[in-house]
């Protein structure tokens, strides 16, 4: 009968899964698998762990100027749309007899071709400002988003009253009476559909969302996402996968890590 190589009390330096040493806490302190900056901590003494956890408030003020400077430098930028769309929309040409005021060419496009027109320079105006306000300010937002697109909106419609408003005579029998029978003059710039008032807005967030998902900074990925905690794992073995074994014990299900006998039982008894 030979006495025990190990005393129970006191486990193996060769045991892989025996607990690692306590180097500077262990469960419940500073450092350990409970404490701070520990695998179940909520941060480090120097406070990093702390801020990944829990990031920073925006500001939320800051933020609803910026959208607010947005809006107001699209909706101006509506002018350079509606000299734009009176400058190239095609004109409607009409003709009076003294009785009443017809269409000179009556198979003519040229009445859907001025909601044509404000379509496409919309949509060019839309990419423009869109791609701009992403350039000048590529983290973006959703309160920049909202500004962008209300600016868009309120742009199109200055556009359109601007462009109204340059355009031909709105009374139609007077500057017929004012040209004289059988003289050929331009009819009132209009816009049937009202619906083109959305290319501008549309154009913006699609460019600006393409460029945000291509071109935008990312958010740093916190730490412990997919390795399971925060902080290094302490030294001096491996963790077993059920977690650490405490002083004296063995791993989950009774076997020994080394292969030896199990439990306390003498060597060679």
């Amino acid at each position: 009968m030979t006495a025990p190589l190990t005393p129970p009390h006191q486990p193996s330096s060769n045991d892989p899964w025996q607990t690692p040493p306590n180097r500077g806490g262990g469960p419940g302190h500073p450092g350990g698998f409970g404490g701070p900056g520990g695998l179940g901590g909520s941060g480090g003494s120097d406070g990093h762990h702390g801020s990944l956890l829990e990031p920073g408030k925006k500001d939320v003020g800051a933020d609803l100027r910026r959208a607010a400077a947005v809006t107001a430098l699209v909706t101006v930028s509506g002018v350079v749309l509606g000299l734009l769309w009176l400058w190239l929309a095609p004109r409607v040409p009409l003709i009076s007899d003294d009785t009443a005021v017809f269409l000179s060419n009556s198979e003519g496009e040229e009445a859907i071709g001025a909601d044509g027109a404000f379509v496409l320079l919309a949509l060019a105006c839309g990419a423009v400002s869109g791609a701009l306000v992403f350039f000048f300010r590529r983290s973006g937002g959703v309160a920049l988003v909202i500004g962008l697109a209300l600016g868009g909106l309120l742009g199109s419609l200055l556009a359109w009253r601007l462009g109204v408003w340059l355009g031909p005579d709105q009374d139609v029998v007077a500057h017929a009476r004012a040209v004289g029978k059988g003289v050929v003059f331009d009819a009132p710039l209009q816009l049937r559909a009202k619906g083109v008032l959305l290319a501008w807005p549309l154009a913006a967030m699609a460019v600006h969302l393409a460029l945000t998902a291509g071109f935008a900074p990312r958010d740093p990925e916190p730490w412990g996402v997919y390795g399971g905690g925060f902080g290094p794992l302490p030294s001096g073995g491996p963790v077993p996968p059920g977690g650490p074994v405490p002083a004296g014990g063995a791993p989950s299900g009774g076997a020994p890590a080394d292969g030896g006998p199990s439990g306390g039982t003498p060597a060679g008894s």
